[in-house]
């Protein structure tokens, strides 16, 4: 499975809703970039409980945590980031720069995120995905999953469906992400 790099809108609306353990399960190994690092403890200071103690699940800081750090580190990956800067945020633009240019896949439901990582050739996929594939995959079943993705509606998450079971069911079949394989 190729490795993976978040946005901080999707570890948001897991946290919020006390499944992050749902990521942890669908990817033993999640990267984030230092700046989304950097967003998630600007929304501590901003009242945002359900970041606290998310370090601990974080390597370098924890040596058994599942969210790891990744920093941007060519030529190349900081030209790109100060492309996307004028459009997105740091987070955003970083993880982009970062997946883009590792060949790695990108987890965001920031509607501008995803359409410049569509043009960068990015596998794409967010909350609705990671909740699909995790039932796809029989990790948990989709009654879990609804309730999770309910759940997160209720904290305010804008979900195109109102159940998994639309996507599921429907006779549109959605084309695989390269992130639901493995």
């Amino acid at each position: 499975m190729m490795p993976v790099i978040s946005n901080t809108t999707v570890i948001s609306n897991f946290a919020a809703v006390e499944r992050l353990g749902l990521l942890k399960r669908r990817f033993a190994r999640l990267h984030i970039s230092d700046q989304v690092f950097e967003e998630i403890k600007a929304g501590l200071l901003q009242g945002y409980a359900f970041y606290a103690n998310l370090d601990r699940q974080m390597f370098p800081f924890s040596e058994t945590g599942w969210l790891h750090l990744t920093a941007l580190n060519t030529i190349d990956e900081f030209q790109t980031f100060g492309r996307l800067t004028t459009t997105l945020n740091s987070g955003e633009s970083s993880c982009l720069s970062i997946a883009h240019h590792r060949k790695w896949a990108f987890l965001s439901d920031d509607k501008a995120a995803r359409r410049a990582g569509s043009g960068l050739k990015v596998p794409i996929s967010g909350t609705v995905g990671v909740l699909l594939s995790l039932v796809r995959a029989n990790m948990i079943p989709l009654t879990e999953a609804d309730m999770a993705l309910e759940e997160m509606i209720q904290t305010g998450y804008y979900s195109p469906v109102a159940s998994l079971r639309e996507i599921l069911s429907s006779s549109k079949r959605p084309r695989p992400s390269e992130m639901d394989e493995g």
